[in-house]
């Protein structure tokens, strides 16, 4: 099982390799769901660990859909990290009618240019049609996995529809990344009842599960053995 935890700061990605993290996603704005974080953060982080690290590409928290402006931004963010040498970037972009904007995903791919592991973050969740946001998503290789909640605040109210992702997408390019409400309490369970094999987590490893508080490295530890 594959664990990701959220990074926001240095201090939080060390915290994170202390516990056992198996990747990072490194972010700014938790509180907004997580935006593009500097260079100078995004240097430091690549730098000091050896792990991947996925770079949030989200220029604003507005919404997921992204005017000409916002997506130069992010094509020029996505060279940036690129240069830096990040294993991969976390995108996401939705059309007004909330269907997965496939030019502008696209325009994201074309400046990551095969060098980045790529993920769609949560956007995901917030498609009308979850199945046919899936469908677009598989069409394209460079993807190689959704970080999703299965269209719910939390995974844990989406067990069944996680579970029919997971099936969808056994053997082909995606892999489905589950997050959002996970707890060491309720994690064996989901696991077991949706089969997923990559976990996400931020306020669920910190103290008090509270997200502005550090990362408890114990937490990730037990977390590691809970699921073997």
């Amino acid at each position: 099982m594959l664990v990701e935890v959220i990074s926001t700061t240095l201090t939080d990605a060390r915290l994170a390799i202390e516990g056992g993290a198996d990747r990072l996603e490194l972010v700014t704005g938790i509180l907004e769901g997580g935006l593009t974080p500097s260079y100078g953060l995004i240097e430091e982080t690549v730098r000091a660990v050896d792990i991947p690290v996925m770079v949030m590409v989200r220029p604003h928290s507005q919404s997921f859909h992204y005017d000409r402006d916002d997506i130069q931004t992010m094509c020029n963010d996505i060279a940036r990290i690129r240069e830096i040498g990040a294993a991969g970037i976390v995108i996401g972009a939705l059309t007004a009618e909330r269907k997965v904007d496939t030019a502008a995903l696209e325009r994201l791919l074309e400046a990551a240019k095969g060098e980045l592991t790529v993920t769609f973050h949560r956007a995901f969740d917030d498609a009308a049609d979850l199945d046919e946001a899936l469908e677009t998503l598989l069409a394209y290789p460079q993807v190689t996995r959704i970080l999703t909640s299965g269209g719910q605040k939390s995974a844990l109210d989406a067990v069944e529809r996680m579970a029919r992702l997971v099936e969808r997408t056994r053997g082909t390019h995606l892999t489905i990344l589950a997050g959002s409400g996970l707890t060491l309490d309720t994690v064996q369970g989901f696991v077991g009842a949706t089969g997923v094999t990559e976990l996400h987590f931020g306020s669920g490893v910190r103290v008090d599960g509270k997200s502005l508080l550090p990362i408890e490295p114990g937490r990730i530890r037990e977390l590691k053995e809970l699921l073997g």
